[in-house]
């Protein structure tokens, strides 16, 4: 049998935007949306020539889902990934081992496999480091920060400082966003929704 050819790296960065189009939809990105994704993230390529990783490999391991897709496209093509993008599956001990490390996160499988499935996405661009503890203190945060407005002491000096001090811990955990974020995610962050209104509708006092 004749082995199969390599994919070349033009084909496999081709094959890498189009799934991340397929997942994020075809939104255009500005110079304030690169300019912002440029100072939170870095470029595959060069995250890979400081940890010794051959790029094309790490686009394979990406494109068959066993690391998560870039965080965005930059408008010029450039793969953005976050700075710690191999430190989970290095925690695991291997990206062979990183789903079931991750997925054992969660009591329940399915949602250990949604949560999977989440961070394959590459939409997980809503912390600033992302492993299974954030995206489940992220979780118990909004949940918490929701369900506020119902307890029966709000309005109260004490419900205040509790409030505010669940929103000043996920401001801690989230970044700012951009604009490309809330084209591709139909509407407002996390972060206009549970920090900046929340803030806005019920001042410190």
């Amino acid at each position: 049998m004749t082995p199969e050819a390599p994919v070349p790296e033009t084909d496999l960065k081709q094959q890498l935007a189009e799934r991340f189009r397929e997942v994020n939809g075809d939104h255009p990105m500005t110079g304030a949306d690169d300019a912002y994704v440029s100072a939170q993230f870095v470029v595959l390529e060069e995250l890979c020539a400081v940890h010794g990783r051959d790029a094309d490999a790490v686009r394979r391991l990406m494109l068959g889902r066993c690391l998560p897709l870039p965080g965005y496209l930059r408008s010029d093509g450039a793969e953005m990934v976050p700075a710690d993008l191999f430190a989970l599956a290095d925690a695991a001990g291997g990206v062979g081992l990183l789903e079931a490390w991750f997925t054992g996160h969660w009591a329940d499988p399915v949602t250990g496999k949604a949560e999977w499935d989440a961070y394959l996405s590459g939409q997980y661009v809503c912390l600033h480091s992302v492993t299974p503890a954030t995206i489940r203190r992220k979780d118990h945060l909004t949940a918490a920060i929701d369900a506020a407005v119902n307890e029966p002491d709000a309005g109260s000096a004490r419900w205040s400082g509790r409030l505010h001090a669940l929103v000043d811990e996920l401001d801690a955990l989230e970044p700012a966003f951009t604009a490309y974020d809330r084209l591709r995610f139909g509407g407002p962050t996390s972060r206009d929704t549970c920090v900046d209104a929340v803030r806005a509708r019920f001042p410190r006092p």
